[in-house]
């Protein structure tokens, strides 16, 4: 281990947190994979209040210091109708989160082979190359099937995702804690 990672102290918390939240997600993983529809929705109307949410702090916020101007309510109530769209209208809202989960998985395949590209040599590289070439591979199928598949594949590939960021995490720890 060169500058990457630096100190014994470092190291041990690396690792354990690594192989913790690496269970973590793989069970996650495990969960969405199991029951892809009811990840779709979960990620769905998580979406949604997010939006409500956020609508509903930013409305605070320009309550009180922009009170006054009506460019100002703009963001908030867009932050709110689109919340309330999404919970409202879930099936569309997975179509477009699956839309943008084609986006995520295209920049996770480009981080997942830079990330790979630093670590080549270490312990663990192959399986972070690994988690970039399925990242890529889920974005195609997504993007071929979508929308109407969007209903099972969301679910679906974020459990997949889960899955193998919690495998790539685990298996670094324990790398990581065979070379202390």
């Amino acid at each position: 281990m060169d500058s990457f990672l630096v100190g014994e102290n470092f190291i041990k918390k690396f690792r354990t947190h690594s192989i913790i939240i690496g269970v973590l997600l793989m069970i996650a993983g495990i969960t969405g994979i199991v029951l892809p529809q009811v990840a779709s929705l979960t990620v769905s109307l998580f979406v949604g209040w997010l939006f409500v949410f956020g609508g509903l702090v930013s409305g605070y916020h320009v309550l009180k210091n922009y009170r006054r101007n009506w460019v100002a309510w703009f963001k908030p109530l867009i932050l709110l109708l689109t919340g309330i769209l999404l919970l409202l209208f879930p099936a569309v809202a997975i179509a477009a989160i699956g839309l943008l989960l084609i986006f995520y998985f295209l920049l996770d395949a480009f981080a997942g082979f830079s990330a790979a590209h630093e670590l080549h040599g270490r312990k663990g590289w192959g399986w972070m190359l690994v988690n970039a070439v399925l990242s890529l591979v889920l974005a195609v199928i997504l993007l071929v099937g979508w929308p109407f598949s969007s209903v099972w594949l969301v679910g679906l590939f974020v459990g997949v995702s889960l899955l193998m960021d919690g495998i790539v995490l685990f298996v670094l720890g324990i790398s990581v804690h065979l070379e202390v």
